[in-house]
């Protein structure tokens, strides 16, 4: 029950975002769209950008499921655009009315775990530290995040297609070639 509530709330929210701002939309408007008391709002959520943050992510997840290795990472990342394209006014809109390090934050969490996939499968049996594999997947993290942001701040008008390939082409073997610069073949780790 408690998840059919979030979703109800996640789609009067996208629903009331295609009339108006999300800066304009209250917890009543929200209440009132699905047929629930504000408290019953409050007992799910803190606040309407909770309720976006939680929107996103189980977007993002739901766009993901299982592609975090190094075979299907591009098609884990061509499903995140896919995701951000379908839900564009919601996401343009919700891209206006937040902070950009709020944004940042739900996109670092959401690309990060597909990295470390990758990152950890491609370092599998070498002698790396964790906290260099942490860099390595915050590396790519930053740079997957920011185009990301460039795209949707655009208007997401280029293809993200075209995106997602040369982003592919750029870091082909790099992950691999990087953990190899990194690794530490005489010591125990």
């Amino acid at each position: 029950m408690a998840n059919k509530t979030k979703q109800d709330l996640e789609n009067s929210l996208k629903h009331l975002m295609l009339k108006k701002p999300l800066d304009k939309i209250t917890i009543q408007d929200l209440a009132s769209d699905c047929g629930i008391s504000r408290m019953a709002f409050y007992y799910h959520f803190k606040d309407i950008y909770d309720l976006v943050e939680w929107a996103c992510l189980q977007d993002a997840r739901a766009a993901l499921q299982g592609k975090k290795t190094y075979d299907t990472w591009q098609e884990g990342l061509s499903q995140v655009f896919e995701a951000v394209l379908e839900n564009k006014p919601f996401i343009l809109n919700a891209y206006r009315c937040i902070s950009r390090e709020q944004l940042e934050r739900f996109l670092f969490s959401l690309t990060y775990g597909l990295i470390m996939g990758v990152v950890e499968e491609k370092s599998s049996g070498r002698k790396i530290t964790e906290e260099e594999k942490t860099f390595l997947a915050d590396f790519y993290k930053y740079s997957f995040v920011g185009i990301m942001l460039d795209w949707i701040r655009q208007g997401m008008k280029e293809d993200y297609r075209e995106i997602v390939e040369r982003m592919s082409l750029t870091m082909h073997g790099n992950i691999t070639n990087a953990i190899s610069h990194f690794e530490h073949p005489d010591s125990v780790l």
